[in-house]
């Protein structure tokens, strides 16, 4: 268990806040402000912008955390899903024809029928498999299948499942589970509402060798980043280039989380106004100061995420330290 002793008493004086200009013909438009952090798996505060206990909801960053039973109950392996299964229990995709099948595949192989889940379908969508977070239900209920509990209620807080996703996040941070504060996300599952830094906490567990079960899942979203997220979209196309030393994975209103393999470090970022455009800036700046990307990975992203469009640019001004 990780004490989050250090954590909790870090100073909330730090550095200034990133910020983030976008700039139209080389003159200021529009500004964003933006906090990170840096931790190690001890909970040891190594770098930040800004207040590293700034709080906010951990949205889909917290859905490879979410996915932990899928792997630990053998109902990945039982039905025989791999690595894709992983990936897309832990995605935020964008509903292809691909992404809506490898959910619906989860379901299948459990024996699960597809009205069973409960993420919204949309009115331009066709099913419920269409959903970006339809790959994390269909592993809420294959999980719910294997252990034995309901179906129905899955992502009720008092469900068995909620319950033993809550008792392994709160392990990883090293408090107990009744400390957690919950809400409901957009698709239904809970939501944590969490300091940044303890973000980055679960992220340093993400990219460390010391859970089996972390590492298998941060390994599948490596091995298929196309189910993670999507064709030019931030997570699918970091991971890409990132050469096997990166996990990446946003959540809405500004958040943006990664883990670096092998070391045990995770990084995450919040920016204030919920501006998606801001939060891949900031990563990009920041994987530049820690030098966690190649000079061509960092020179393909910037092209693809740094210009909104013709005469546009985001500059970030101000650094880790």
């Amino acid at each position: 268990m990780t004490s989050s002793m250090g954590l909790s008493g870090s100073s909330r004086q730090g550095t200034s806040p990133l910020e983030v200009v976008l700039l139209r013909n080389g003159i200021a438009e529009s500004l964003h402000r933006a906090h990170a952090v840096v931790t190690d798996q001890r909970g040891r505060l190594l770098m930040r912008a800004g207040d590293p206990q700034h709080l906010s909801f951990i949205r889909s960053s917290l859905k490879p955390f979410q996915a932990q039973l899928f792997v630990s109950s053998g109902a990945v392996d039982a039905q025989g899903g791999g690595d894709r299964a992983m990936a897309i229990a832990s995605a935020s995709h964008d509903g292809t024809l691909e992404q809506a099948r490898e959910a619906f595949q989860v379901l299948w192989r459990a024996d699960v029928d597809v009205s069973f889940l409960r993420c919204p379908c949309g009115l331009d969508k066709e099913s419920a498999l269409q959903h970006n977070c339809s790959g994390k239900h269909a592993a809420f209920l294959a999980s719910c299948r294997r252990m034995g509990w309901p179906l129905e209620g899955y992502l009720n807080r008092e469900h068995p499942l909620q319950q033993e996703v809550f008792n392994r996040v709160a392990e990883l941070l090293g408090i107990p589970s009744a400390e957690l504060v919950i809400a409901c996300d957009d698709c239904g599952a809970p939501t944590l509402h969490l300091p940044l830094c303890q973000m980055a906490l679960l992220y340093a567990h993400l990219g460390g060798a010391q859970s089996a079960i972390l590492e298998r899942l941060a390994r599948a979203m490596q091995a298929h980043p196309e189910l993670v997220a999507g064709e030019g979209r931030f997570d699918t196309e970091l991971m890409r280039r990132s050469l096997g030393l990166l996990v990446s994975k946003g959540g809405a209103e500004g958040i943006q989380c990664l883990a670096r393999m092998g070391e045990g470090l995770g990084l995450a970022i919040k920016v204030e106004d919920g501006s998606s455009r801001a939060k891949w800036a900031v990563a990009l700046h920041l994987l530049r100061q820690l030098d966690w990307l190649t000079p061509s990975a960092l020179e393909e992203l910037e092209q693809q995420f740094l210009i909104p469009m013709a005469g546009q640019r985001l500059e970030v001004r101000g650094q880790l330290r």
